[in-house]
């Protein structure tokens, strides 16, 4: 995950969007987030600014199928946070090396990273799942075993993308391949693809990770886990 940059004075106005925004105006603003999130990726209002234009339709289908089983409903009832403030990484830490708990940790510290803390109100359904989305992007990164490079944040990307079908994925993926050929170009863009390809198919073969409550599976092996949810990589 890209590390933080000093903020850029903050907008007069938070950005947001229409109602009844075209596909174009969601897209475009989509890609202003990007601009911002691809230097800061933890922003507060452009993080929760790219849900909104993207995936909103998506939650809605999540949203529903939620509903349809206990643990579903529980996830939606509880709402489970899994934002810094709410985490004892200390406690975690101490748990035995490979459980779920303890990588976690071990993943911040190793990359330099903080846990997901955001002020976006959760109002409803819809909005708990963008938060929740958010918040367990690091976990997935764990449980996959994709790297924190720019090429391992892209394959998480594809993985997500055929896991949930998330809009604001395919979005990351153009515009972080543009990126990429711009400074790069077309050198090796073949094996690129082929990994992207790869989890992408991964991330379709696999359970949906979204509506597993990571809060009660801390003391779980990581490897039982992934072989659990992930399909093979």
């Amino acid at each position: 995950m890209p590390q933080p940059s000093p903020r850029p004075q903050e907008p007069a106005a938070s950005p947001s969007v229409p109602e009844g925004a075209s596909l174009a105006t969601r897209i475009r603003l989509g890609l202003q987030a990007l601009n911002v999130l691809k230097d800061d990726a933890g922003h507060p209002i452009y993080g929760p600014l790219l849900n909104v234009c993207m995936d909103s339709d998506v939650y809605r289908g999540l949203v529903r199928a939620w509903r349809s089983s206990e643990a579903g409903r529980r996830l939606l009832r509880e709402r489970p946070s899994l934002q810094g403030r709410e985490l004892d990484l200390e406690a975690l830490a101490r748990l035995p090396e490979g459980t779920l708990g303890h990588e976690f940790v071990r993943y911040f510290r190793a990359n330099g990273l903080q846990p997901f803390v955001t002020a976006f109100p959760v109002e409803n359904d819809l909005d708990y799942l963008g938060k929740r989305y958010r918040e367990t992007h690091d976990l997935f990164h764990v449980i996959t075993g994709y790297a924190t490079d720019e090429l391992g944040e892209m394959e998480l990307q594809a993985f997500v993308l055929g896991n949930l079908g998330l809009p604001s994925a395919a979005l990351v993926l153009v515009f972080s391949t543009a990126l990429r050929v711009r400074r790069e170009g077309v050198r090796g863009l073949g094996a690129y693809f082929a990994r992207l390809r790869a989890a992408y198919g991964r991330g379709r073969r696999s359970r949906e990770l979204l509506s597993v409550a990571y809060e009660r599976l801390w003391e779980q092996p990581v490897a039982v886990l992934a072989g659990h949810l992930c399909a093979p990589g």
